[in-house]
């Protein structure tokens, strides 16, 4: 992608590390295709850097092929034609050279050297200890497969534990940032994007080139040949065993099950044998577990909910695992169709409240809002579910929202409707101060514009204006 947008706090976080007197050690992680090593490419353009990149070769065939990188960056012959049996002697080399400015050492897909060989991760423990850590060099160790990098160099157990100066779990880019990608399209075109790609800037690359969202997934999702089409199953076969147990979990959830007895009854299973794989999920940050925003012990509640986190991951299992066979059998025109029907009511709009409390919480930093809240999050009773409350516990202030993606403009009835359903929210209902906000994507009736400009409690977002 020829664009480099957003990624600024990562870049200032790998800068300060690099100003760093003596040596640093950055552990970097992330899904599949978020950026990791086009951040790191950006961030070595004009410094003295040594970029290697592992394969699932074996440890000795990494080991070559880092010895030639090195001989290369450090225009050494002998090196280059050397038989060399131990890493040790490849960074004695790099370390011993003058350098008018501190050199950087990235190894990316570090977990393949250390899932090759584990003894691997001693050596350079070692290494480091006694070549590197007190010597003025910065090394980046990035991976893509989480739980192996988790394992490999945080953990407590990992030879590497202790050693790190900082960490960069890199995550997907957030939706305020889509106007860079694509500054000549609606927000409406960048919702249905975002909807899909999710903050991904592979999938961002990818989806964004065609002239519509549903030209897009045809092409780029529904081709068997295309390079989205399998990819959750490669996202995910890296990072487990039993891939099917673990498809039927994500199924399940992207079918409306998101209650753990739901999830478990759907599959077949009982509740405590699918706990492992959501927290494993969890841990990969593809599923999350949910809770009302006034809980007070969130980990304890027994409100929970599992909600994709993934946008990509959400929309593929609804829409494309459940109808392979038809596109296996030619037939996509059909699952073309069904994605038509139910894009927008069973997944735009839910993603669409995401983005709006992203939006708040922006607000929130810039001082928009008629107060700086705590925490924001959902509501959800027996009976009531509200997708925006934000909570300020000292004084007890609330704020309210509803989100509507939709053709028609908002009216007064969504307002009512909102105050009628905070009436049912307990949480210090004698003694609180109430906000309402309302988020639409096709703007609001002149009725509803008219009663926000007359009231202090009621704000509009959405179809380009703010009231």
């Amino acid at each position: 992608m020829s664009q480099f947008i957003n990624r600024e706090d990562e870049l200032a976080s790998l800068q300060r590390e690099y100003d760093r007197k003596g040596s640093s050690l950055v552990i970097m992680y992330g899904r599949r295709r978020v950026g990791k090593t086009r951040l790191i490419t950006k961030f070595i353009e004009n410094k003295n850097a040594l970029f290697f990149l592992a394969s699932e070769e074996s440890e000795a065939q990494n080991r070559t092929e880092f010895k030639n990188r090195a001989a290369d960056f450090l225009n050494n012959d002998l090196l280059r034609n050397a038989d060399v049996s131990s890493w040790d002697l490849i960074f004695k080399e790099i370390i011993n050279k003058h350098f008018e400015e501190k050199p950087v050492i990235v190894i990316d897909e570090f977990q393949y050297i250390g899932k090759s060989d584990p003894a691997f991760l001693s050596v350079f423990q070692r290494i480091w200890e006694e070549e590197l850590k007190d010597r003025d060099v910065m090394v980046i160790l990035c991976g893509s497969l989480i739980s192996m990098m988790r394992s490999q160099t945080l953990d407590y157990s990992s030879p590497l534990y202790g050693r790190r100066t900082a960490q960069i779990c890199l995550k997907q880019i957030s939706f305020r940032h889509y106007k860079g990608f694509f500054p000549g399209k609606k927000e409406k075109e960048l919702i249905e994007l975002y909807s899909v790609t999710g903050g991904v800037p592979k999938y961002i690359e990818l989806i964004g080139k065609e002239k519509d969202i549903f030209t897009s997934v045809k092409n780029n999702v529904l081709e068997r040949s295309s390079y989205l089409y399998d990819e959750p199953e490669f996202l995910l076969q890296q990072e487990v065993s039993e891939i099917g147990s673990y498809f039927s979990v994500i199924k399940s959830i992207a079918s409306g099950n998101r209650k753990l007895s739901d999830i478990a009854a759907s599959i077949g299973l009982k509740a405590t044998g699918i706990t492992k794989y959501l927290k494993t999920l969890i841990d990969l940050d593809l599923v999350e577990r949910e809770v009302p925003v006034t809980e007070s012990n969130p980990e304890k509640s027994k409100k929970g909910l599992y909600v994709i986190k993934d946008n990509y991951i959400s929309f593929w299992f609804k829409f494309v695992y459940p109808y392979k066979s038809f596109i296996e059998s030619g037939n996509a025109d059909h699952v073309m169709e069904k994605i038509r029907q139910g894009f927008v009511q069973n997944h735009v709009s839910y993603v669409y409240e995401d983005i709006c409390r992203e939006k708040m919480q922006m607000m929130n930093m810039q001082g928009d809002l008629p107060f700086h809240f705590s925490k924001i999050g959902r509501y959800w009773d027996k009976n009531t579910e509200i997708d925006i409350v934000a909570l300020d516990t000292d004084p007890n202030r609330i704020i309210f929202g509803e989100c509507k993606y939709r053709k028609e403009l908002m009216g007064t009835d969504v307002l009512k409707a909102l105050e009628a359903k905070a009436k049912n929210v307990a949480w210090n209902k004698d003694n609180r101060e109430e906000w309402f906000v309302l988020f639409s994507s096709s703007g609001f009736t002149k009725a509803l514009k008219k009663e926000a400009e007359a009231r202090k409690d009621v704000a509009l977002y959405g179809g380009n204006e703010a009231v």
